[in-house]
């Protein structure tokens, strides 16, 4: 008698896409195969609230063994992939190579520097739960430092710029503002915070450019009640850590330079380039199916598909990672049996962004609205979206002890200082040996 062997598919990436199209897809039906370099799923909406002491990165991070400790189908590797072979079918990575009927590229996206060396090595970015922790690390590190550095270097730790007006420069510029009204002053008596700057800067000419003029007009002006400086139309240029340089000539010093402005998808070797947009994503055909290939599909941020609906490919959010994740386990197990698969069309819910306490913008498909209202719908939206009980529980207390006391007792700068210390001095010895050990072989 002989195993019935099932489909193998193999997942790349834990993201939102990934993560709804596994837990979506018929148990049993597959051997599912989920490779990632994290070994948990990331909230990646509420980053920004970790970068800013608002709450803890394990509120928004779930490990993928207890998502799935219940699927005895699905297997998991915490690695890199290096490469695909279309003719083997096969996943390369540094801890082996894994065979797949079905591939799912769901690697989302990374920070767009546009080329810019410089700025990629000294600005922040946003797009991972460490980049946050990083962020958090950094400015309170600095704001330590205002306490006994000279005059000349206080403007730069005064300062921070977030460069880019979508939805998460405009919430990381309204927390900054928060934190810098409400809760510095508090912690850091001995400082003047009314020398304290919050800088956003945005190429277009509107903040929440993409969303109506309602939300432009909001968001702008409800970071401005708040104190935050908005200069649009303005592009960075250069960064070298202290000074940031835009093409108006004019330059800002700050050692604090969160960049927000763009995005780029993570891509894989071993696909057509001709399958691949500027912006690098993979063109898609309306089941997910990547051009030209068999059996090797995209979803989510990386994917590119054109719609009647959507002629320039559907905006890179959540919902639409979700849905096509959802859609593509369905279609995949229809594949199988032989039955016709359906097309994706993206049926937009609507977009928000919240700029600080009570102040919100939401746009729904049949309203807009504005203020306290849009900013209790933008909470409930997004506790229904984190994954377990427990963590929703945790952040609505967290966020109900913030609104209530205005203050948060988060602020920790997680480091080991000895740790590193040691590393170096491992290093220096390591450099020493080889030296000496070179010198004794050339003696020799």
């Amino acid at each position: 008698m002989t195993e019935n062997i099932k489909p193998r598919i193999v997942v790349i990436g834990g993201g939102f896409a990934g993560l709804q199209f596994i837990q979506n897809i018929k148990e049993d039906a597959f051997d599912i195969l989920l490779i990632d370099k994290l070994n948990h799923h990331q909230f990646q909406p509420l980053f920004y609230q970790v970068a800013t002491s608002q709450i803890e990165p394990s509120s928004i991070s779930f490990p993928f063994r207890k998502i799935f400790q219940k699927r005895k189908d699905v297997r998991i590797r915490l690695t890199k992939v290096e490469s695909v072979d279309q003719s083997t079918k096969t996943v390369h990575t540094p801890i082996g190579i894994f065979e797949y009927d079905y591939l799912v590229i769901a690697t989302g996206c990374k920070t767009n520097f546009f080329g810019n060396k410089n700025i990629k090595k000294y600005a922040y970015s946003l797009k991972s739960t460490y980049q946050a922790i990083t962020v958090r690390n950094s400015i309170l590190e600095n704001f330590e430092k205002l306490l006994y550095v000279d005059d000349k270097e206080k403007e730069a730790l005064l300062n921070i710029v977030v460069v880019g007006g979508g939805p998460t420069g405009v919430e990381l510029a309204g927390a900054f503002a928060e934190i810098k009204r409400d809760i510095l002053p508090k912690d850091f008596f001995r400082i003047d915070f009314t020398k304290m700057q919050i800088i956003l800067l945005e190429g277009s000419p509107n903040t929440l450019n993409n969303m109506s003029e309602m939300s432009r007009e909001a968001s702008a002006q409800y970071l401005r009640d708040l104190g935050v400086i908005i200069k649009t139309q303005v592009f960075v240029t250069d960064y070298d850590g202290i000074n940031l340089k835009m093409n108006n000539g004019e330059t800002i010093q700050s050692k604090h330079v969160i960049w927000a402005a763009g995005v780029t998808g993570n891509l894989i070797k071993g696909l057509d380039p001709e399958t691949i947009t500027p912006t690098n994503r993979y063109k898609v055909n309306r089941q997910n199916k990547i051009d030209g290939t068999e059996n090797i599909y995209a979803i989510g941020d990386i994917s590119y598909m054109e719609t009647p609906e959507y002629p320039k490919g559907h905006p890179q959010v959540a919902n639409v990672a979700i849905n096509q994740g959802k859609l593509l386990s369905k279609n995949l197990l229809a594949l199988t049996l032989g039955k016709p698969q359906k097309e994706y069309e993206y049926n937009d819910l609507g977009s928000m962004a919240t700029i600080g306490r009570n102040k919100a913008v939401v746009e729904l498909p049949f309203m807009k609205f504005k203020g306290y209202f849009a900013w209790v719908v933008w909470m409930f939206l997004h506790l229904m979206l984190i994954l377990s009980v427990r963590n929703k529980l945790i952040v609505f207390i967290n966020w109900a002890w913030n609104y209530i006391s205005k203050n948060s007792s988060l602020r920790l700068i997680l480091k080991d200082d000895e740790r590193v210390d040691v590393d170096k001095e491992k290093k220096k010895v390591i450099s020493k040996w080889e030296v000496t050990e070179k010198a004794e072989l050339i003696e020799g």
